[in-house]
């Protein structure tokens, strides 16, 4: 991950080498402008399988979610809401807002690799010659050239239309997420997760494959590991327990939970609750616990 901070503009560069499934909710505060750099394969946003020279122009505050099949490379442009407005209209005429709902755009072959390139450089300077690029007039002048080829692609590009079906999925997707973050600490079944949301288990089925590349089933179980994962890495106490901690979120059978676990993570659950507890000693000893 690179993260590069300008006047105006903070950039991310962010490289995977596994696949993932992410629901991200966005500041409030910021604008985000996101694309990828490795197409191969594509990356799915919201249920749209993003071509090459596409970018994302999120809404504030949005929550989306992401899915890869493999490797991937991500890039992201954020900037203050005020700050797009005011450079919309100096250079394009338009006082640039961020939409209501999230745009996937298709600006010039040209303008996306130049986008591209320029958000490349400033990460490679910030990987290899940081000083360099903490030159005030060689910020300066990349942010200026970023702003310029931003601002052209946001006010010039095609954008793709969410059709009718793709936005009640998006809503059933978001309803799904809301009961599991509502119930988190328990073992939800589908017809019980259907009836709540108002909808058949195939539509579900359907939502999910499109919006996270799996069935519901197989999500709820990824979310449940990352959140024992999550408590097993910041133990408050010597004494917690990995059957406590598993048990809590629905893993009965802790032998097969651990054969589950280590496939995931590469790790034993043993191994990481003993880095978190030598963590937390340290702590108790240094007074900071």
């Amino acid at each position: 991950m690179t993260w590069v901070e300008l006047r105006h503009l903070r950039l991310m560069r962010g490289e995977e080498n596994l696949p993932r499934v992410a629901n991200i909710a966005l500041a409030s505060d910021l604008v985000f402008i996101a694309f990828p750099i490795h197409h191969n394969p594509p990356q799915i946003f919201d249920g749209v399988e993003l071509q090459p020279g596409n970018i994302v122009f999120h809404a504030c505050a949005e929550r989306v979610h992401q899915w890869t099949r493999g490797p991937s490379k991500l890039g992201l442009i954020s900037l203050a809401p005020q700050h797009l407005a005011a450079y919309g209209k100096a250079l394009a005429g338009v006082e640039l807002v961020a939409p209501p709902l999230a745009r996937i755009l298709r600006p010039s072959r040209l303008d996306a690799s130049r986008l591209r390139s320029l958000h490349a450089k400033a990460c490679r300077l910030a990987e290899t010659k940081p000083k360099l690029l903490a030159h005030p007039e060689v910020s300066r002048a990349i942010e200026q050239e970023l702003l310029h080829t931003l601002i052209k692609c946001l006010t010039s590009s095609e954008v793709y239309a969410f059709s009718g079906p793709k936005r009640h999925h998006l809503h059933v997707v978001a309803q799904f997420e809301e009961m599991l973050s509502k119930h988190s600490e328990r073992q939800l079944q589908l017809p019980e997760l259907c009836t709540a949301i108002g909808v058949s288990e195939r539509t579900l089925r359907t939502c999910c494959s499109e919006f996270l590349g799996m069935s519901p089933s197989r999500y709820l179980r990824l979310q449940r590991l990352n959140l024992v994962r999550e408590e097993l890495r910041r133990v408050y106490t010597p004494t917690s327990t990995i059957s406590e901690i598993a048990r809590r979120y629905g893993f009965w059978e802790l032998g097969r939970f651990a054969g589950i676990y280590q496939a995931m993570f590469g790790e034993a659950p043993s191994t990481t609750l003993r880095f978190a507890r030598a963590k937390l000693s340290r702590r108790i000893s240094a007074g900071i616990a």
